[in-house]
């Protein structure tokens, strides 16, 4: 399936969330849904590797990073560990780098943009709470569903 917002907004168009940010695309996959995971980091993409290289079956992760367009929260050999543990995708308020690879991974993964500067690994940020962003609030347990018409949340997991 190739447009998946459309659907799911003709069917349950009081039960979806709609993004005010238009995210870019840069995985080698654009459609996803799954469970929403999340991290809150700003400059320091530890907490983002760590979670990645556990399982990830059916989720999604979100990132928060305060928008900062000044380093990268996703690279390719954590993306490569993403698709390795099985996640969806990867949703994130901030930058990732190495697209060229990243968009030959068979994972979706939405941004802002792009930096080729990585973070430093200071063990610094949040799991598992609350975030805010593209005047949403994502929270743990929800479901997240995007495509390249955009991204949206629910509070149950929605079917076709």
């Amino acid at each position: 399936m190739l447009d998946l917002l459309p659907d799911l907004f003709d069917e349950y168009p009081n039960q979806l969330s709609l993004a005010s940010v238009p995210f870019q695309d840069f995985g080698g996959s654009t459609c996803f849904c799954g469970e929403i995971v999340t991290v809150d980091c700003f400059n320091d993409n530890s907490k983002v590797k760590a979670l990645l290289a556990t399982p990830g079956e059916g989720k999604v992760l979100v990132v928060d990073g305060h928008g900062t367009m000044n380093r990268a929260l996703l690279g390719d050999m954590i993306a490569e560990s993403a698709v390795n543990n099985n996640w969806q995708a990867v949703v994130i308020n901030g930058c990732i780098r190495d697209a060229g690879t990243i968009a030959t991974l068979p994972i979706a993964v939405k941004a802002l943009g792009i930096c080729p500067i990585k973070t430093e690994k200071l063990g610094q940020g949040t799991t598992n709470i609350d975030v805010f962003f593209a005047g949403l609030k994502f929270s743990p347990g929800q479901f997240i569903y995007g495509d390249k018409n955009g991204l949206a949340i629910s509070e149950t997991l929605l079917s076709l």
